[in-house]
């Protein structure tokens, strides 16, 4: 059974910095399009970011400029830089994996996930 484990989550204030990691045994990252995603409270899953097999990203307008999504092939982990966290950001965050996406941006692209872990950015 495939896990992914994301990390990293946390409470802290607007303006600061987070590093979200996602981990996995299961798969050869390398073979993979690794994408975040988030979800609010009462909201729908949103797409944040992804890095596809080769290396490139792709990222929602509201985190453009802000967050940073990069790969540890070596390390099977993929990271999610968030700088400049505003109370919008506070979500529980998701990481998923799929061999190939036809939507970088939707989650039905997708076939494995994490379990999440929990941003809560407070002003």
């Amino acid at each position: 059974q495939v896990q992914l484990v994301e990390s990293g989550g946390g409470s802290v204030q607007t303006g600061d910095s987070l590093r979200l990691s996602c981990a996995t045994s299961q798969l050869t990252m390398t073979n993979y399009v690794m994408g975040w995603f988030r979800q609010a409270p009462g909201k729908e899953r949103e797409f944040v970011a992804a890095t596809a097999r080769f290396g490139s990203t792709y990222y929602a307008d509201s985190v453009k400029g802000r967050f940073t999504v990069s790969r540890d092939n070596a390390e099977n982990t993929v990271y999610l830089q968030m700088n400049d966290l505003k109370p919008e950001d506070t979500a529980l965050y998701y990481c998923a994996a799929a061999p190939s996406v036809f939507e970088y941006f939707s989650a039905r692209s997708y076939e494995y996930w994490g379990q999440g872990t929990r941003v809560t950015v407070s002003t």
